[in-house]
């Protein structure tokens, strides 16, 4: 039986903005994204996107609170991808790594297109500060 998959998203608050990836891999491959990615078998979401974070970013998260549970069918083009996304705190150096070519820090209001559903993504973690 098919069933979608976790993953996990951080819109990571680091100092005058937000830090978005760069994508090195497909799909949306070089387009900025928030850093995420699958959950891993006896893992909790928590520990997933404190993982993702780190390895993508390279900084340490606190997280905030929760931004929301974003399950629509298509809104990943490999399949059914359920995510679960947090707003954080990053603290450390940011450094690109894992899956991104490039991590970077925006200004809120002027944040370059964004794969998959994460300007909405975005937007609502906005509205929850």
């Amino acid at each position: 039986m098919d069933k979608p998959s976790l993953a996990v998203d951080a819109l990571i608050l680091f100092g005058d903005g937000i830090v978005l990836i760069r994508r090195e891999n497909p799909p949306h491959r070089g387009s900025y994204a928030l850093p995420g990615g699958f959950v891993e078998v006896g893992e909790t979401v928590e520990e997933a996107v404190r993982r993702e974070a780190k390895e993508e970013t390279g900084l340490d998260i606190t997280l905030l609170k929760l931004v929301g549970v974003y399950s629509k069918p298509d809104r990943d083009p490999r399949g059914h991808v359920v995510s679960v996304c947090y707003l954080a705190w990053g603290r450390g150096e940011i450094s690109a790594g894992s899956d991104a070519s490039a991590a970077e820090v925006f200004s809120p209001e002027y944040l370059p297109p964004l794969a998959f559903d994460h300007a909405t993504i975005v937007r609502d973690g906005l509205e929850k500060l």
